[in-house]
């Protein structure tokens, strides 16, 4: 007889992931997305279990006691730091979907994240269209820090009468191993950084961000295109006096494949961080939040959108996420009338110039 301990009146158990599981997860995935979802590991359950067995993901489960899988979430590594998960990847079968499965997930896995040795922070996105699963943060006691404007295309979410437009998502992140230290702050960010850290759940000391981008290092960028989303997202690993010529070469090439959205995360402990940050907002980015622990060291990310992003089809829970979207705006909108400035005085300039003498 099979152990149907701990199964609920709706007919599952919420379980840390077995082997055996794999090829439920795997169904689930095809059930919910067909054979379109990106992560294209979860097809495949023997390369999916050794990616668990690697600590590439820490997933849980709701199994019925004959077996099947009809829930599903994860945390994964998404970061340059692997020892901070991104949380994600939640699922429910169609039958289960009035059940309280997906809440019973997200508290099991919260627990497995404090009792794991190889995580120390965990952060997830939310979709902005609505607030329900923002209202979700609260169970797992993440802080938000970060919005990423624009970051999904209306398609991905054809389904939901409250798309319209480009969906955004909320940053939250919880620390789960403290790791207090200095991060260098720029200071045209100083306000919007200051108000965001007084409230995590971590320490950090402020620095001024004053020294010149050196020149004794190159610039190392690692991207990765997500040409279905129009998504380009740059991790800068190293940054010199090169930066602006390698960042270049990397938006045309990014253009070239369709990208609409840009996203950077550069670095927050070098004291020439806000030299990169300038040389951005100078090409359309602007700020979107800092990600704690993104390197070991904490990360911030600026983003590009093509044309105005869809501020109107951002529906936010919290005061706070409220705030930081007022941060986000006030900085879009600086950057914006300076280089609309910039190419108006440029267009004068060659309007005031003589036209060329006929021969």
């Amino acid at each position: 007889m099979r152990d149907v301990k701990g199964v609920s009146s709706s007919g599952f158990k919420i379980d840390v992931f077995r082997p055996g599981d794999a090829v439920g997860v795997s169904g689930l995935f095809k059930e919910v997305y067909g054979d379109g979802y990106p992560v294209k590991i979860v097809y495949d359950p023997e390369e999916f279990t050794r990616a668990v067995d690697r600590q590439e993901y820490i997933p849980v489960v709701a199994r019925t006691p004959e077996g099947g899988i009809v829930g599903f979430s994860s945390f994964y590594r998404s970061a340059p730091n692997k020892r901070l998960y991104e949380m994600g990847l939640s699922m429910v079968s169609a039958g289960y979907r009035s059940t309280a499965v997906l809440g019973l997930l997200v508290r099991r896995l919260v627990k497995v994240a404090l009792a794991s040795p190889c995580l120390d922070a965990f952060f997830g996105e939310v979709v902005c269209n609505h607030v329900l699963m923002q209202k979700s943060s609260g169970v797992f006691k993440a802080v938000e820090t970060a919005i990423e404007i624009d970051l999904m295309p209306s398609e991905a979410y054809e389904k939901d009468e409250n798309v319209s437009g480009r969906v955004s998502t909320v940053v939250s992140t919880r620390t789960i191993v403290p790791r207090p230290h200095t991060i260098r702050v720029p200071e045209v960010y100083g306000d919007y950084l200051a108000y965001i850290y007084n409230a995590f759940d971590d320490s950090r000391a402020f620095e001024r961000s004053d020294e010149r981008l050196p020149d004794d290092r190159s610039t190392e960028f690692t991207v990765q295109i997500f040409e279905g989303a129009g998504v380009a997202r740059i991790t800068v690993n190293e940054a010199g006096s090169d930066f602006e010529t390698v960042l270049d070469s990397e938006e045309k090439a990014a253009r070239s494949r369709g990208v609409t959205v840009t996203q950077v995360w550069l670095n927050l402990s070098w004291p020439w961080v806000g030299g990169c940050v300038e040389a951005l907002r100078s090409r359309g980015y602007f700020f979107c939040g800092p990600f704690p622990r993104w390197f070991g060291e904490d990360g911030l990310l600026m983003e590009k959108v093509e044309g105005r992003p869809n501020w109107e089809g951002i529906i936010l829970y919290s005061e706070r996420a409220r705030q930081i979207l007022e941060f986000i705006k006030e900085d879009w909108a600086e950057v914006t009338r300076k280089i609309e400035g910039g190419t108006e005085k440029r267009e004068n300039v060659e309007t005031r110039r003589e036209p060329p003498k006929s021969s």
